[in-house]
């Protein structure tokens, strides 16, 4: 099994190399469009290599999908701490009265006595 994972990450890998191999000319990233630009007055731009605007396109949508995830399932996290806290207090209660029934002495010792 650890050699598939092995070879899944070395043609992934090798993919990543290929994909920025092929695309290694420069692009220019704009905050707006050359329009906008002009009415709201931001010509901020960027040159970088095209690999790393997919790269860091596909980062930034990952990392979007984590968080709104994350978002989406605080309501089990909740329930499932809830649920926890009550099972602790539950446990406490249950050893409480084992102590004050003694029924945690063994039953087979008492017996041979």
């Amino acid at each position: 099994m650890r050699y598939i994972r092995y070879a899944f990450f070395f043609a992934i890998g090798l993919c990543l190399i290929l994909l920025a191999l092929a695309n290694r000319q420069m692009v220019t990233l704009n905050v707006l469009p050359h329009e906008l630009s002009g009415v709201f007055g931001i010509s901020e731009s960027i040159t970088l290599p095209l690999f790393l605007v997919i790269l860091l396109g596909v980062l930034i949508g990952l990392m979007i999908g984590f968080v709104w995830e994350w978002m989406r399932e605080y309501k089990q996290r909740r329930e499932l701490g809830a649920k926890a806290k009550q099972v602790r207090g539950l446990e406490r209660e249950v050893e409480k009265l084992k102590a004050k029934t003694g029924e945690e002495k063994d039953d087979v010792l008492a017996l041979l006595k």
